[in-house]
């Protein structure tokens, strides 16, 4: 029912009580780092009051545990936690800057295995603005592999190196996964983002594992788009696309350009889904800049809390709380992030947002869809293991060489051929993946890291032996080789790419 106050502005109290409490789950819970604590704070009072059962587990992860000297932003302390519950509602944390720390959410996200990002995003108009108001868009994101394996090496004074692996079974394991959560949601089409026409190998792994699995699923439309311009229609025309599937970091960028698009990033939640265990996020970072000041919209903590009741099998208390935070994005009480003067009712902080939410528990939203307390978030998805074949007949070919080296091409070239015995050849040379030698053309911009490449020749067997005796006739005449990969037909496909302009 209505309680005006005196400031004219109209509050709710509870249509109803809250449901009696299930058996209690244990979930591990990290409070982060800049408005964590506060957002975080702000969602558990809204979760305890819509009636969660969630026995909770509290750790410390985030910027004092890397300070304290643990390089991985927790400790074993809290692994055994993490371990023992499987379920994690973790609020933003930060990385230290600097070589020495490594990211915390990645490292969570691959120890655990939770291989599949699901981070869906919905425009809310006209409460929140956007000028795409029909807008509804999950995405999909490989959560464990691509350049987030965070494998870097510095090789030379100018160059540095990040290895982008990509896997057979990890591809296998996302798509599939993405399919069958658009099987299970009513999602009618998913489309595959990818940059294979540049990264052939990789990339196109990615979108031959897509394009093999989809007919398995003959009732949802599927798609590939190269990502450059499936951004650009994503941010332009998002109503376009219903699911999207996308490795690691294709992902992360889209899913926050959908939820910026559809209205705030504040907005936006994520799953971060695995075999065994799962943990529940906010799409946006610790905001350090705002932290303590009770502006922090704590949103898409929430709405992550809402996904994780359905994964743990409380869906009806799950859609109580969506219910109610409609209902209150709907009257207009809004934090600064989506307060517009003149739209919004009533401006409000981090705890009185989480005041108004619970204040609605129990209503319904009347221009917004009501949410059904049907499981239709992620929740433990039976997706089928990898298959796996026959192992593809490999066969050494040659072997790329990596030098540091400051001249001209054409003195490398020559050194490089010095040490060649008659099975095989130097082929090429190239600096950053683009041919100079031979017949390579002036204008070409070279720096101190070049690939030599050294192929069989016709009728010649190529083999581990050979590459250890060229590099040791590479060090005696004082080539500072600096890595090495080597050259394989897989069933009489090239297993390497060709240089640029070969």
């Amino acid at each position: 029912m209505y309680l005006p106050e005196k400031t004219g502005l109209q509050h709710f109290v509870t249509a109803e009580p809250a449901p009696v409490p299930a058996v209690s789950v244990p979930v591990t819970v990290a409070h982060g780092d800049g408005i964590g604590p506060e957002i975080m704070n702000a969602s558990l009072r809204v979760l305890a009051a819509a009636g969660a059962a969630l026995e909770i587990e509290p750790i410390e992860i985030g910027d004092a545990v890397y300070r304290a000297g643990h390089s991985s932003g927790i400790a074993q302390a809290s692994w055994d936690s993490l371990r023992r519950t499987r379920v994690f509602y973790k609020a933003p944390i930060t990385t230290p800057q600097g070589s020495g720390y490594k990211s915390l959410n990645v490292t969570i996200r691959k120890s655990l295995g939770l291989y599949a990002n699901v981070r869906p995003t919905v425009a809310y108009a006209p409460f929140v603005a956007t000028r795409h108001p029909g807008m509804d868009v999950v995405i999909i994101r490989e959560n464990e592999e691509d350049l987030y394996a965070g494998i870097e090496h510095r090789q030379t004074a100018e160059v540095y190196q990040c290895l982008k692996l990509i896997t057979r079974p990890g591809c296998e394991r996302i798509v599939r996964y993405a399919f069958d959560y658009a099987r299970q949601n009513g999602r009618k089409k998913v489309t595959c983002v990818t940059k294979d026409n540049i990264m052939k190998l990789t990339d196109g792994l990615f979108h031959k594992v897509f394009d093999e699995i989809a007919p398995e699923y003959p009732e949802i439309a599927n798609e590939h788009m190269i990502v450059d311009i499936g951004a650009a229609r994503l941010a332009d025309t998002p109503e376009r696309f219903d699911m999207i599937v996308a490795p690691n970091l294709y992902g992360d960028i889209l899913s926050d350009i959908a939820a910026q698009v559809a209205g705030s990033v504040g907005l936006a939640p994520s799953a971060n889904i695995g075999i065994d265990c799962a943990m529940f996020e906010a799409v946006h970072g610790s905001a350090p800049d705002i932290a303590g000041q009770d502006v922090a919209n704590a949103s898409g903590l929430l709405l992550a809390g809402a996904m994780m009741l359905v994964h743990v099998g409380q869906p009806e208390v799950a859609a109580r709380v969506q219910n109610a935070w409609r209902k209150t994005i709907e009257d207009g009480v809004h934090t600064p992030d989506i307060y517009v003067e003149g739209k919004s009712a009533e401006l409000v902080g981090t705890q009185a947002f989480a005041d108004a939410v619970i204040a609605r528990l129990g209503l319904e939203p009347a221009h917004l869809p009501v949410i059904d307390p049907a499981p239709v978030a992620p929740v433990r998805i039976a997706t089928a293991k990898p298959v796996v074949n026959r192992p593809p007949e490999k066969v050494l070919v040659g072997v790329d060489v990596f030098v540091d080296y400051n001249g001209p091409v054409a003195d490398l070239a020559e050194a490089m051929q010095a040490v060649v015995m008659g099975s095989y050849g130097l082929q090429m040379i190239t600096n950053r993946g683009v041919k100079v030698w031979p017949n390579g053309i002036p204008e070409t911009s070279c720096t101190d890291h070049w690939r030599c490449r050294y192929i069989a020749s016709p009728g010649k067997q190529f083999n581990r032996t050979m590459v250890i005796d060229l590099l040791r006739r590479l060090a005696a005449i004082g080539v500072d080789f600096i890595k090495t990969e080597h050259l394989y037909l897989f069933d009489g496909e090239a297993g390497f790419s060709l240089g640029q302009g070969q």
